[in-house]
């Protein structure tokens, strides 16, 4: 086991943390590495654990406390690392356990926390257990799965559809009878319901609890538990196999796919293991709607849940302002939040808010927005430096959700860029496992590095702004309205952040000294008694009325109204 680091701040007062009562979390900045993409050591052009560990440095001058990283265990990559044949291993094209360990202690060694991906959802479909449950439908690992027999048409036992697009059921020609799998048909999807299935995942997690990660984020987590008479879902518009997967998905009402209520006894299960460590447990929770994503955190489960919201919304005042509003109006604790606005799986961000530098500083503003309200915010590799979706050509494209641009991920996982130079620095290999996604030098980092105003340097100042000023962590919260539908604003504690969503100049009546300007029009320190805020600008301002805030409103219900 290796030596965790020590605590960031003294948050033993904190409820709500592990059974140790420090709840590191809640002041910690997240950063989401995509394994494959992000640094090759090796030279086969394939991103591995030993190129994080060569990268850690950028990682903690950024000011990144906890990393989250993709799959790394053996896989035959049908969707990338997210269909596994061994829990307790790593791929050999990734590193291998000693590569970890050597990963946890250089990051800890740095005070940085390290949380793997764990993807209880489904397996591969080369795994062990779905290998036995194919050979012997009499055997113990064929109730590892979900397996039905065809509707009386032959046709699936139920209406559902997978997240990639066509029927959630695949016939086994073997037994006659379908297995259920809510991506892609070689990931079948595990019986949550069997408790043979819950003690393998305990055995799973205590291993690698006791190997020193610091916690895990749950893959798919909002799709554990089904249904337990798998009851077809309400159908609420015409579904085709041959429309965009978003479509098919649309299609329906997840009622009884995923979110279901029994999945917080299994996040229940979980968090009684990792308090023992003082381990954090993130979802992926992957619901857009507000009441459905809080009532996954609820109860003593999950420590954070990613809001999705901010991954889905264009740039217009009213929508964004709902995206950051409709969280904080259904969650109890505002803590338990993680914000983001990229990811492995979206669009990133510059792009999806317009491109270009225009998209860049919409990327920015929002960040900040992010950065100051109550709970947790990560970066997705390359935000820090401003990246719009890599260009990848039909030829190169290895996702496969998607044949076209609009559906395939692979935009948003092209390599990171380093430094002037081939591959951009990512690596030394005469081909890269995806294409540089048609990055210019002054992407990179080594371009950005210390150059005043660079995309790097901004980000790099709100994250130690957000360190350095323990009201913008754990302060008191009010939505502030500023006399203008454009504006995006509110108070932590002494402090107020403002953001012009528009596309016209706002004058925001904000008065107090300037802490941050992502766009750098305003000084950092200079005086203010109202400020021009231009299209995409946001500014965090140290104002007078401390004693005002801290008696404003903080309970959920105040929050609503605010909102």
């Amino acid at each position: 086991m290796t030596d965790r680091p020590p605590g960031l701040d003294d948050a033993s007062s904190e409820p709500g943390g592990s059974a140790s009562g420090r709840a590191w979390w809640h002041h910690a900045v997240g950063y989401a590495v995509y394994l494959r993409s992000f640094a090759d050591a090796d030279g086969d052009g394939i991103g591995d654990l030993a190129g994080v560990i060569e990268r850690l440095d950028h990682l903690s001058a950024l000011g990144v406390d906890l990393l989250w990283l993709t799959p790394f265990h053996p896989s035959p990559l049908a969707d990338n690392g997210y269909d596994i044949t061994d829990y307790y291993g790593v791929d050999p094209t990734l590193g291998d356990l000693e590569t970890v360990r050597r990963l946890l202690d250089a990051a800890h060694r740095r005070s940085i926390r390290v949380v793997m991906d764990l993807v209880p959802n489904h397996t591969s479909n080369q795994h062990p257990w779905f290998r036995a449950a194919l050979a012997d439908p009499a055997g113990p690992e064929r109730g590892y799965y979900l397996w039905r027999d065809p509707a009386p048409d032959g046709g699936p036992p139920n209406n559902w559809v997978s997240c990639f697009g066509g029927p959630a059921w695949t016939l086994d020609p073997g037994s006659g009878q379908y297995y259920l799998h809510l991506f892609l048909p070689e990931q079948p999807d595990l019986d949550w319901r069997n408790p043979a299935v819950a003690d393998e995942f305990d055995a799973i997690i205590r291993f690698w609890l006791e190997l020193g990660v610091d916690g895990f984020r749950i893959d798919v987590a909002q799709g554990l538990v089904k249904d337990a008479a798998l009851r077809s879902n309400p159908q609420l518009a015409p579904w085709d196999p041959g429309q965009r997967r978003e479509q098919q998905w649309a299609a329906f009402e997840h009622r009884y796919d995923i979110a279901q209520p029994e999945t917080l006894d299994v996040f229940g299960r979980w968090r009684r293991l990792c308090d023992a460590y003082g381990a954090v447990l993130i979802g992926e929770t992957y619901v857009l709607e507000a009441d459905r994503y809080a009532a996954m955190l609820r109860g003593d489960g999950l420590d954070l849940g990613f809001w999705f919201g901010t991954m889905h919304a264009g740039w217009d005042a009213a929508a964004l302002r709902h995206a950051l509003a409709a969280p904080l109006q259904h969650v109890d604790d505002h803590r338990v939040i993680a914000w983001a606005a990229s990811s492995l799986d979206e669009v990133r961000v510059a792009t999806r808010l317009g491109g270009g530098e225009e998209g860049r500083r919409r990327a920015l503003a929002l960040a900040t927005l992010l950065f100051c309200l109550p709970g947790v915010p990560f970066l997705y590799q390359g935000e820090e430096l401003g990246l719009l979706e890599g260009i990848v050509a039909p030829e190169s494209r290895t996702d496969p959700v998607g044949a076209d641009v609009q559906q395939s991920r692979d935009g948003c996982r092209t390599p990171m860029p380093w430094a002037p130079g081939p591959n951009f620095g990512f690596s030394t290999a005469a081909r890269t496992w995806l294409p540089d996604g048609g990055r210019r030098a002054e992407d990179t980092v080594a371009a950005q590095l210390g150059r005043d105003g660079s995309w790097l340097e901004r980000y790099r100042a709100l994250v130690a702004l957000r360190r350095a000023t323990p009201a913008l962590r754990q302060g008191p919260f009010a939505w502030a309205d500023l006399g203008h539908d454009a504006l995006g604003a509110f108070h932590r504690g002494p402090w107020t952040v403002a953001a012009n969503l528009g596309t016209e100049p706002v004058v925001a009546p904000v008065a107090g000294t300037v802490a941050f300007d992502s766009l750098g029009l305003a000084e950092v320190g200079a005086q203010v008694e109202s400020i021009t805020l231009a299209p995409a600008q946001a500014v965090v301002v140290a104002t007078a009325r401390a004693s005002a805030v801290e008696g404003g409103p903080t309970t959920p219900d105040a929050d609503r109204s605010a909102a």
